[in-house]
C-alpha cells in the first residue's frame, strides 16, 4: 500500500503494525505522502494523546526532518518544500540514551538506531540520494506522544 515514512513512524512510536496503522491513514493511499495536518488527524483516530512541542526533538514522539536544499531558499513556496520532508520517531531514555526510527533503517531488523548515528550515517545517505539536497536539515515539527501504559 505504498507506506512509508510517515506510517512507519507513526506504527513505530504506537506499536502497532503497519497492518494496523493503515486504516487510520486517511487518503494517503491515494497521496503517497504525511502531511503534518494528516499526522495529526492519523494520532486522533488512533487515540494516543499527543502534543506538538515545536522545532526540537521529542521525549517519546514524532519528528518531522526538512532536507535542506534551493526548495527552502526565501521566497519558495511552502509546498515545494513539503516533497522534501522526512517523518521519524523519537525516544530518549535515560539507560538507553537517544534512538531514533527512521523506515530507511529496516534493515537491522527494528528500524531503531541511536540519535548520533542517525545524524552521522543515515541523514547523510538519505541526503546524497536527493537531487540538489544541500548537506544540511532541520526538524519542522516535534510530537510528544504519550507512551502507551503497560498493563501487568
Amino acid at each position: 500500500w505504498g507506506a512509508n515514512c510517515g506510517p512507519g513512524a507513526i506504527a513505530a512510536i504506537t506499536g502497532m503494525s503497519l497492518d494496523s496503522v493503515r486504516p487510520n491513514m486517511g487518503d494517503f493511499e491515494s497521496k503517497k505522502y504525511t502531511r503534518p495536518t494528516m499526522m495529526w488527524a492519523v494520532l486522533e483516530r488512533i487515540g494516543r494523546p499527543w502534543q506538538r512541542i515545536g522545532k526540537q526533538w521529542p521525549r517519546f514522539g514524532l519528528v518531522r526532518i526538512q532536507w535542506e536544499g534551493p526548495w527552502t531558499a526565501p521566497n519558495v513556496p511552502i509546498r515545494a518544500r513539503y516533497r522534501f520532508t522526512h517523518w521519524i520517531a523519537s525516544w530518549k531514555s535515560e539507560s538507553r540514551g537517544h534512538g531514533v526510527f527512521d523506515i530507511n533503517c529496516c534493515g537491522n531488523d527494528t528500524g531503531w538506531t541511536s540519535r548520533s548515528q542517525w545524524e552521522e550515517i543515515v541523514a547523510p545517505y538519505i541526503i546524497r540520494h536527493i537531487p540538489r539536497a544541500y548537506p544540511s536539515w532541520h526538524i519542522t515539527h516535534g510530537v510528544e506522544v504519550e507512551p502507551k501504559k503497560l498493563t501487568v
